[in-house]
């Protein structure tokens, strides 16, 4: 079956084609246009440049988060969209699960960190399992001394992946001897694991409901923020 990825979850916006044998194609871009501007188009030429129909399309895969708020929204809503209008099922996955599956081939304990701004990060920890990586903490959100805490409290080497530790990177070098920092070609979850760590469960029919499909935000918005301050004036 043909797998249409969607991961969005970072200002970086991925998307691809793939299945259980091949990636058919694949689209990324760190900077410049926004999410919204970049999805559908980028998918449109993926499918041109595939010699592809939006009819061979036989599922859809998402990435969850957690993640920026606007890269989720547009991901998510875009994904729920186009597994409606084709019928197709459509499955969501945990942008940071994705993220340590790239790095499963590790013997260190995974560190999966990205940069959720405001000086902020999320990240959660996973252990190598043949196959794949096992989610061993619940995510976080916190400063990155948070993270950098709790990776002392595990008290064994670790590699940390994602852009969090690049973008915090003065903070995570005091841990240099334990941590091992991914490059930057990790530094994002993106549409190729995706759809990876997806197909499976298509195969097995452990698709998601439309209705039930929500993208992991763990904490508030900007909104909701601003509304409560308000409501504490």
């Amino acid at each position: 079956m043909l797998v249409l990825g969607i991961e969005t979850s970072t200002p970086k916006t991925s998307v691809a084609i793939g299945s259980s044998t091949e990636l058919v194609a694949g689209y990324q871009l760190g900077r410049g246009k926004t999410n919204d501007q970049v999805v559908v188009p980028a998918i449109e030429r993926l499918l041109s440049d595939a010699n592809l129909e939006w009819r061979q399309v036989n599922g859809v895969a998402v990435g969850l988060g957690p993640g920026l708020f606007t890269g989720l929204r547009v991901g998510v809503a875009t994904g729920k969209a186009i597994a409606q209008s084709l019928g197709v099922p459509i499955v969501g996955m945990s942008s940071l699960d994705v993220l340590a599956y790239t790095v499963r081939h590790t013997r260190r304990l995974i560190c999966t960190c990205v940069d959720a701004r405001r000086k902020e990060v999320f990240w959660a920890f996973y252990r190598p399992v043949p196959g794949g990586v096992q989610r061993v903490t619940d995510f976080r959100c916190a400063a990155p001394e948070h993270c950098l805490n709790e990776i002392e409290a595990m008290g064994e080497p670790v590699l940390a992946v994602g852009n969090g530790p690049l973008v915090y990177r003065r903070a995570f070098e005091h841990e240099k001897r334990r941590v091992e920092l991914a490059g930057t070609g990790d530094a994002a979850p993106t549409a190729v694991p995706l759809i990876e760590l997806a197909v499976p469960r298509f195969e097995r029919e452990e698709t998601d409901r439309l209705s039930e499909l929500k993208p992991m935000y763990i904490r508030k918005t900007d909104a909701e923020l601003a509304s409560g301050r308000m409501g504490r004036a």
